[in-house]
C-alpha cells in the first residue's frame, strides 16, 4: 500500500557531520548518495521538499575563533563550506534523475543562484528540490536557525531535522545508557531543559512562527519517508498542550 505524506512542504536541515560516514572529516559519497535517495524518495511522494545544509564536516567556524581566529572571520569561512555541501548534494540528487537548485545567502552569481524567497517558492511550485546554502547570510547564526528562518519565510509545515539519534533525548543516548527518549516536547520545555538537539535561537524562531520541529534519525535508511508519513521514531517539538 502506498503510504501518503502528513506534509505538504517540509525543509529538512541536515548537519555536516551528516555527510561524512565514517570518515573524520570531508563527505563520504556513499553516505551522501544514500541520503540523497532518501530525499528523492520523500521528493516522489509529491512533497515540495527544501535542504539546509551545515558546514561542520569541512569548517567550523566557532571552534575556529576559539583558537583565536576573528569569529566573523571564522563564521564566514563555515558559510562557506555549506555552500561546497549544497553542490555536492545538487550533482548526486540531479544524477538521480531530480531537478533541484541551490539558493545562497551570499551571492555567488557564478555558481549557484542568490537566495530570493519568491524564486525559491516558485522552485518549489514547479517541482525542484530547493537547497538553501551560506546559512542566514550573517556571523554568529547557525545552520539550525537559518533553517528555522527558511522554513518560516516559505511556509513550511514543519522543519524536520535529521540527526545521528531517533529523536531527543534528556542526555546522549551514545554515552548514557539509561537516557530518556521524548516522544514530544514544547519549544519551552526545549528552552528550558537546555535540550541541545537544536540551536535555542532556532527554537524560538520556530515558536514565534508555529513551525513545529520534528527530530529524527538521517543515519538510518528509509527514516525520512517514515517520519513523512507519521511513522518512524522521532520527536516532535510544537507549542505542547
Amino acid at each position: 500500500m502506498d503510504r501518503k505524506p502528513k506534509y505538504r512542504r517540509v525543509l529538512l536541515k541536515l548537519s555536516g557531520e551528516a555527510l561524512m560516514g565514517g570518515q573524520e572529516f570531508g563527505l563520504d559519497i556513499a553516505t551522501v548518495n544514500r541520503i540523497c535517495e532518501d530525499v528523492r524518495t520523500v521528493h516522489a511522494m509529491g512533497v515540495e521538499l527544501c535542504l539546509v545544509v551545515g558546514g561542520g564536516n569541512i569548517f567550523r567556524g566557532v571552534s575556529v575563533a576559539a583558537a583565536g581566529f576573528d569569529r566573523t572571520t571564522g563564521d564566514n569561512m563555515g558559510m562557506l563550506s555549506t555552500v561546497i555541501n549544497a553542490l555536492a548534494i545538487q550533482s548526486i540528487i540531479e544524477d538521480q534523475g531530480t531537478q533541484s537548485r541551490v539558493l545562497s545567502a551570499l551571492p555567488m552569481a557564478t555558481i549557484c543562484e542568490p537566495y530570493i524567497r519568491r524564486r525559491a517558492v516558485r522552485h518549489l511550485e514547479k517541482g525542484r528540490i530547493v537547497i538553501f546554502a551560506a546559512g542566514t547570510g550573517n556571523p554568529f547564526f547557525s545552520t539550525d536557525t537559518a533553517a528555522a528562518l527558511r522554513a518560516a519565510e516559505i511556509d513550511c509545515d514543519v522543519l524536520m531535522k535529521g540527526t545521528q539519534v531517533d529523536g531527543v533525548y534528556d542526555s546522549d543516548p551514545r554515552k548514557e545508557a539509561n537516557a530518556i527518549r521524548y516522544d514530544s516536547l514544547s519549544y519551552n520545555d526545549v528552552l528550558g531543559k537546555d535540550l541541545r538537539v537544536i540551536d535555542g535561537a532556532a527554537v524560538a524562531l520556530a515558536r514565534d512562527n508555529k513551525v513545529p520541529i520534528l527530530v529524527f534519525s538521517i543515519q538510518n535508511p528509509g527514516a525520512f519517508a517514515d517520519v513523512v508519513t507519521g511513522c518512524g521514531r522521532s520527536t516532535i517539538i510544537c507549542e505542547g498542550p
